[in-house]
């Protein structure tokens, strides 16, 4: 089997593809001949000892994947040989063979290709997770989704739509702004890349126009820095303010606002819910592939790399350039 691994803590430019012998599927486990996988911010600061989860090296970044089941090992029931299957793996995922917990596997439609599989769990799960259990978004409320052209923002334009939700997408350019609109978008705005007090305050009027008196009900935040405090200012009266990620680093709150807004900031810990929730999660995935077979969720991949030229998506996605979801695919195994 071929994996690009990382051998030590740096960018992409640090992976090396290697020839591995094949692993072998274990009592509990699946041996998964990979198709296809998910590239995720994680996944970038994961080989650089960034993440909170930091795997033992030499090991392969890739937290999702998409292929078909080539043994199953004892005591596994419900899955047999030539079974398609995708799977969260935290890591792991740039290989061509992989084992998985059968546990953690899923069944997909026949409908569903392998690509659109290797990346429509952990950006939907996500979203679905942060506007339906924490969020509760209700039809006809307004959903402003920051960082709106990537991989988890465009899946929050998508279900925010489906969900009945006025979605508002913030972007930091005019290409991003119509691929947003392309999708479904009621309205964009284009942010400043330079947050600065004069911009942070343009960015917060902005908003509040497009908002209306009400304000935003929900914002999704998978943007952080200094783009937080701006949303966090255009919140309505029991607006739920979604914490997701930091690419823009971590923001300073002043807790004044929650308090004068009368708002909530929630945390969005979409991985440790899978755990502590697994019956809520499966509902979930349920209800995402009845949206997918309805055509009202489809993930919006840009771009392809093949397995020796994966540094290059995780590049695209630490240039923070990607539209919608990039995906690796693999040589034939």
């Amino acid at each position: 089997m071929q994996a690009l691994l990382s051998v030590a803590p740096g960018g992409p430019d640090t992976l090396e593809l290697t020839t591995m012998p094949d692993p072998e599927a274990k009592k509990g486990e699946l041996l998964v001949g990979v198709k296809a996988a998910g590239v995720n911010f994680p996944d970038t600061l994961m080989i650089r000892d960034m993440y909170q989860i930091k795997p033992p090296r030499p090991f392969a970044p890739g937290g999702e994947i998409a292929g078909e089941v080539l043994a199953v090992g004892e005591g596994v029931t419900g899955f047999e040989p030539g079974d398609r299957v995708l799977a969260l793996t935290g890591h792991g995922g740039f290989a061509t063979r992989l084992t998985v917990k059968a546990a953690s596997a899923i069944k997909f439609p026949d409908t569903m290709p392998f690509e659109d599989a290797a990346c429509f769990i952990f950006t939907y799960g996500t979203s679905y997770h942060a506007l339906k259990d924490r969020a509760a978004l209700q039809p006809g409320e307004t959903l402003l989704v920051l960082g709106a052209a990537g991989g988890v923002g465009s899946a929050a334009i998508e279900l925010g739509k489906a969900m009945g939700a006025r979605v508002i997408a913030a972007v930091s350019s005019e290409e991003k702004a119509e691929f947003c609109r392309q999708i479904g978008a009621d309205e964009t705005i284009v942010y400043s890349r330079d947050m600065d007090r004069d911009a942070q305050k343009a960015f917060s009027a902005e908003i509040k126009t497009l908002a209306g008196a009400n304000g935003v009900d929900v914002v999704y935040d998978a943007v952080g820095g200094d783009y937080a405090e701006p949303a966090l200012r255009s919140m309505a009266w029991n607006g739920r303010f979604l914490v997701v990620g930091f690419p823009a680093g971590i923001p300073q709150i002043p807790l004044n606002l929650p308090l004068l807004k009368g708002c909530q900031v929630v945390g969005v810990f979409w991985g440790a819910s899978v755990f502590r929730d697994p019956k809520g999660h499966s509902e979930n995935i349920s209800e995402l592939f009845d949206l997918y077979a309805k055509a009202q969720i489809k993930p919006q991949i840009s771009a392809f790399f093949s397995l020796d030229r994966a540094s290059e998506a995780l590049t695209l996605l630490n240039d923070r350039t990607v539209l919608g979801k990039v995906v690796v695919t693999m040589p034939e195994n």
